[in-house]
């Protein structure tokens, strides 16, 4: 289903299933490979054919020796391949040389484990999101990716495209309306300053960011 490519090595395609449900479907997987030599990030994607069940998504973790399983980026049938960049711990020098000694000796050294494991959305999309937060990746409300999965468990939940405009659009007036004053020009009509624009979506940034799929719940008559 899925392959690895670490930037100047062979690609991955030993890929082992981890867990096997009752009807035969397998929901995780890992690929094992050496720590050394050093890499910065790695190209993770669907091998052709592949489709996720609906409403589920490719939750990828790493660990490294000596260390839990960290959630570094996912798939989905919208977004079939990622370049995840990644940031192993450094070796100290006598590692360094344990490693070469191991090598020399036949020795396959630390190991490095990629865990892909076939989730729900609605658990995907809010460690995705704050991931990209946490690396500064974010385009908008928690990135393009997170938002991806986020309008994928608002149609999961029937919650159409129209009715989340209406609720965002509802959530801005809200808050709007609060900072409206006269028109200086006289001429009868309400302004809002852009500062306020401002203020409600950098409040809306954060809140999605948070809890992506609030706007499911959101009666569009309530306050920002």
């Amino acid at each position: 289903m899925f392959s690895v490519i670490i930037p100047g090595r062979p690609c991955l395609t030993d890929i082992v299933a981890v867990d096997t449900q009752a009807n035969g479907q397998t929901t995780k997987f890992a690929f094992n490979f050496p720590l050394s030599p050093s890499f910065s990030e790695l190209v993770v994607f669907f091998l052709p054919g592949t489709v996720l069940p609906q409403d589920t998504a490719a939750a990828i973790y790493i660990q490294y020796p000596g260390s839990d399983f960290r959630f570094i980026g996912a798939l989905a049938n919208e977004k079939p391949s990622s370049v995840l960049k990644v940031t192993p711990p450094r070796r100290s020098e006598a590692q360094d040389e344990d490693q070469m000694l191991d090598a020399g000796s036949g020795g396959n050294g630390a190991m490095v484990t990629l865990g892909i494991s076939i989730e729900a959305v609605q658990i995907v999309g809010p460690q995705l999101a704050e991931l990209e937060q946490q690396q500064g990746q974010g385009n908008g409300p928690g990135g393009a990716a997170s938002n991806q999965l986020v309008r994928q468990t608002a149609q999961q939940r029937g919650i159409t495209t129209k009715v989340l405009a209406q609720r965002i659009i509802g959530n801005a007036f809200n808050f709007l309306a609060s900072f409206a004053g006269s028109d200086p020009s006289g001429k009868g009509q309400e302004v809002v300053p852009l500062k306020a624009f401002q203020d409600w979506w950098t409040k809306f940034e954060r809140r999605v960011t948070v809890d992506p799929t609030f706007l499911e719940r959101e009666d569009p008559r309530a306050s920002g």
